[in-house]
């Protein structure tokens, strides 16, 4: 299988029909898999899940019965995942799906030893300024160039993902594949994508300044101990 493409799914029964639309030409040549993962909603998730699956071929899920945070739900399909791509990004449709089709050519004409990442454009302003502070941050902190972390979607080979030791079950799961792909030397390519409004619903973190606040400290207190321990 060429590629498995992640999405963790925490609540986001609304946009569940618009994103099973943009993932159905994915899976439609069985060359690829979508997994969407039920990290423990407790909205109609899992219920649409089961109702909505069989219309979308190449497409199906993984239940987390509780949920353990977004880094968790990712790991957890990446865990059942087939393919030799391996990829995630967001259920909010704030990135497309198909973006993805964007990165496969970098596996084509480089092979495994890369690690590919969107480029987000379209945002505003105030998250343009808090992404490129962090990036400084993290790029000074660990000494190699860190941009644009959180940046979906996020692509890699197996091969890379069997490297990987207790990784982080939080939001810090960007910084440690991208910190990784920067430690084992893998070539980074980028490229842009357009990043928009969510569909329906909140986002989970991204709220207000008190919610950027807490992210930082829990971001900076993982890189500290990220660095040290690898």
């Amino acid at each position: 299988m060429k590629f498995s493409l992640i999405i963790p799914c925490y609540n986001e029964a609304k946009n569940l029909p618009l994103l099973l639309e943009r993932c159905k030409m994915l899976g439609a040549n069985g060359k690829g898999e979508i997994i969407l993962v039920d990290n423990g909603s407790t909205d109609e998730t899992p219920q649409l899940l089961q109702q909505l699956l069989p219309q979308y071929p190449g497409c199906r899920s993984v239940r987390v019965e509780q949920n353990q945070g977004y880094g968790f739900g990712i790991v957890s399909g990446l865990r059942s995942a087939k393919g030799d791509v391996l990829a995630w990004t967001h259920a909010d449709m704030q990135t497309d799906p198909q973006d993805l089709l964007k990165g496969l050519p970098f596996f084509d004409t480089h092979g495994d030893d890369v690690f590919v990442k969107g480029r987000r454009y379209g945002r505003p302003l105030s998250d343009v300024f808090f992404t490129v502070g962090m990036s400084l941050f993290e790029s000074l902190l660990m000494a190699r160039p860190m941009w644009d972390i959180n940046a979906q979607p996020t692509m890699f080979s197996r091969k890379f993902f069997e490297s990987w030791q207790t990784p982080p079950n939080d939001f810090s799961l960007d910084l440690y594949a991208y910190y990784l792909a920067r430690r084992q030397n893998l070539v980074v390519h980028r490229f842009p994508v357009k990043f928009g409004e969510r569909a329906f619903g909140m986002s989970h973190w991204n709220v207000d300044w008190k919610a950027k606040w807490r992210f930082i400290r829990r971001t900076v207190a993982f890189s500290l101990q990220l660095r040290k321990k690898v």
